[in-house]
């Protein structure tokens, strides 16, 4: 089962052999996550487009980035974004940033979980960056319970299980150094879904995992 969700923040025309590189790990991973504008744009990208489409006949699950800022973005807000999504790069999901993790949040997930279905969504992964509620796991294919540093995960304490089968925990790692198996490490952790990138800084997510680096 595929095991690497790759979170790419960078123009194909600006880097044109770092997206060519995913197209061809497409069918070893679990997802890619598309993000135009930190979130859709307001109007099609072509280049985005494109290679919206690549990945999809490389047989890669395309999720559609949108920021839920902990449940103050409202409702319409998010749901416009995911049909411009699905209306322009034909995503298969979405992947939903910053979201909360309190049951108090939960009912507006679950409306966002109702609407995302209903345009077609057949992936639905929520970053909360840190364990959430049990209930998220009743909505969600993929939980995000960790996004930080290498040097923050090393100390990370055993996480506990959603209590609902089938769904899967995802580890997000950035500056991680070249000779780590994070792979090894998140699935010990619990979670069967990581990525693991170099970058460091305000923009990790615009460098690729070291197995996905294109040759220079």
């Amino acid at each position: 089962m595929s095991s690497l969700l790759v979170p790419y923040y960078e123009h194909p025309s600006v880097r044109p052999a770092e997206w060519d590189a995913i197209v061809a790990a497409a069918s070893r991973l679990h997802g890619v996550v598309l993000n135009p504008a930190s979130g859709p744009g307001d109007r099609p990208d072509p280049a985005f487009a494109a290679t919206a489409a690549r990945l999809r006949a490389a047989g890669a699950r395309v999720l559609g980035y949108t920021d839920t800022d902990y449940g103050r973005r409202p409702h319409t807000d998010v749901v416009r974004d995911l049909t411009r999504y699905r209306d322009w790069y034909g995503t298969d999901g979405v992947f939903l940033d910053q979201v909360g993790a309190d049951p108090e949040e939960f009912p507006h997930y679950q409306k966002l979980a109702v609407a995302a279905w209903g345009l077609g969504c057949t992936t639905l992964v929520l970053n909360h960056g840190t364990p959430p509620h049990p209930s998220y796991a009743r909505i969600a294919d993929v939980l995000v319970t960790f996004e930080g540093t290498w040097d923050s995960y090393r100390r990370l304490p055993p996480q506990p299980r959603p209590g609902t089968t089938g769904v899967r925990l995802c580890h997000l790692v950035y500056d991680v150094p070249p000779d780590v198996d994070l792979a090894e490490l998140a699935r010990a952790r619990g979670a069967s879904v990581h990525c693991a990138v170099p970058g460091a800084g305000d923009h990790p997510w615009g460098t690729l995992p070291h197995t996905l680096e294109p040759a220079r």
